[in-house]
This record gives structure tokens, sequence and C-alpha cells, in this order.
């Protein structure tokens, strides 16, 4: 399962263009901004179908606190490992809670059954709102510019005021404003910048609102074999759920140190694997 972080994560990282980087936008003047996002968001989806189950290095910032955890991918679903707090390995009484706690994994799979439906759940709703990103807002072409995977389409987008939800969930898109990076060769989005410029109501402002001045970033890498993950995530969004419950979302994580593991592999298994943790510097 591909880590979805948040079902908000929509946004982009922006710079202004360089005088250089201005006079290539001669260079797109025919592509068509809406038609390629809409194959960005395409071949994100068609890749999800291919994707290969990853071990990987999750740094979660909190407040003044940092956590690094060891997560396997499995066809039941995640599962983690805390290797270590503020860049430091744990106590041996901290590592053998953990350990403790992946033997009770092990011995219940209703607990790793929930997880999974959560996690299932999760990504088909994030899927759900990707797939309205190129009619939910208005694109226009900035030009194409470095960026880590070589060379990237820069565009701008901001709400399209014809856009009509289909839903709740979907009421987000209508309060963003950014820029998104598409690599040129493999034309998947690598990075996504946005802004919350009003308030957003949900269900007429009953069921929730998000307050205007929110931020979203999002880093998207190939981390080999054409395999696109989400390295990083930073989300900052206030608000209030059911016009009285506070909102402060605050998300602040990075992922490294990726590698493939054997395709249909079980959580059991991963937790096996994970009690034998590999040498793996914490990511700082």
């Amino acid at each position: 399962m591909k880590r979805c972080g948040a079902v908000l994560v929509l946004g982009v990282l922006g710079t202004g263009l360089a005088t250089g980087e201005r006079a290539q936008t001669g260079t797109t003047a025919t592509l068509d901004p809406v038609a390629l996002v809409r194959r960005a968001v395409q071949h994100r989806l068609d890749a999800e179908k291919s994707h290969r189950p990853m071990r990987y290095l999750l740094l979660k910032r909190d407040g003044q606190r940092e956590t690094t955890k060891e997560i396997i991918e499995t066809k039941d679903g995640d599962v983690a490992r805390l290797i270590a707090i503020d860049g430091k390995p744990l106590s041996t009484m901290s590592d053998r809670a953990e350990l403790n706690r992946l033997d009770t994994l092990a011995a219940f799979p209703e607990l790793q059954e929930r997880r999974h439906k959560s996690e299932l759940k999760d990504a088909a709703r994030v899927d759900h709102l990707m797939s309205q990103l190129p009619e939910s807002e208005l694109y226009q072409m900035e030009g194409i510019v470095p960026c880590d995977a070589g060379r990237c389409y820069r565009l701008s987008f901001k709400p399209n005021p014809r856009f009509v939800p289909p839903d709740i969930e979907s009421d987000l898109l209508r309060g963003f404003v950014g820029e998104v990076w598409i690599d040129q060769a493999q034309e998947r989005l690598t990075r996504l910048d946005a802004h919350v410029v009003a308030n957003i109501d949900f269900g007429f402002g009953i069921l929730g609102k998000v307050n205007k001045g929110g931020t979203v970033v999002m880093k998207q890498t190939d981390v080999g074999g054409n395999d696109w993950e989400l390295t990083g995530l930073k989300l900052k969004l206030t608000g209030r759920a059911l016009m009285v419950k506070a909102l402060n979302i605050q998300i602040d994580e990075e992922t490294s140190h990726y590698s493939p593991v054997a395709p249909g592999i079980g959580y059991r298994d991963a937790i096996q694997m994970l009690k034998r943790p590999e040498t793996v510097e914490p990511l700082r």
C-alpha cells in the first residue's frame, strides 16, 4: 500500500522563474496544461496497479519531537517499527516495548486488518480527489524549469469557478491556489505547493470549515524503477469540524532509504524483518 500521508494532500512548492527559465516558455506554447495535468494524474493512478512493495524510513516532526520509523509495505497493509526519537536509538526498555507491540500485532491479525481497511479507505479518497484536479482548477503554463527529476513543466493554478464539487470532500478543491511541477520525461507530478486563499466551508459550513491561510507542500520522487513515492509532506491547516471542534492539522514528514521487498509479502513476515532492522542511519 502506498503511503497516503493525509487525505488533504493537494498543493505545490514554488519559486520565481529565472530569466533563462522564462526564455523556454515559448517551447510550451502549444502544450495544453489541462491535458498535461490529466495525463500526470492518470499516470499516478495507473502506476498504483504495478506498484512494488517497499521498505523505507519515515521521519516525522511533531512540535519539538522527531520520530523515525522503519516501514514495510505488505499485501496486508503497512507495518512499522519505531527505531529512533530525536535521531537517537530507542532505550533498551522502549525498544523492548516496541518489539512486544509487534508481537501483539502478529498474534491478533484483526488489528492489522482494521488498519489495512483504514489505509484502503484513505487511498481511495486521495485517488478520488486527485482525479478531479484537471477539472477543479484553472492551469497556466509558466515554463520549463530545472528540478530534482531533471526538467519539469511549471504550472500555476487557481480554483475553477465553474467546477461543481460532486461531494462534500471535494469542496476542499475550491479554495487553493499555487503551483505544480510535472516531470518532463515521465509526466509525473513531482512538487505541489498551495495555500488557502479563502475560507472553505464543508456542507454549507455545518460539517466543517478550513480557514484561510493554510498551506500544503508535497514532494514526489522517483525512488528507482520509475516508482514514484511521496518523499516530503508539510501540511498546516486550521478550521472547525461540526462548527464547534477546532481543527489544527500540522504534518511534517520525510521518507528515505527506499528498497523493494518481495511481492506478496505478508504482514507477519514483515514483522519478522522489522525485528531484524537494517543498519540504516536515521534521517535527520
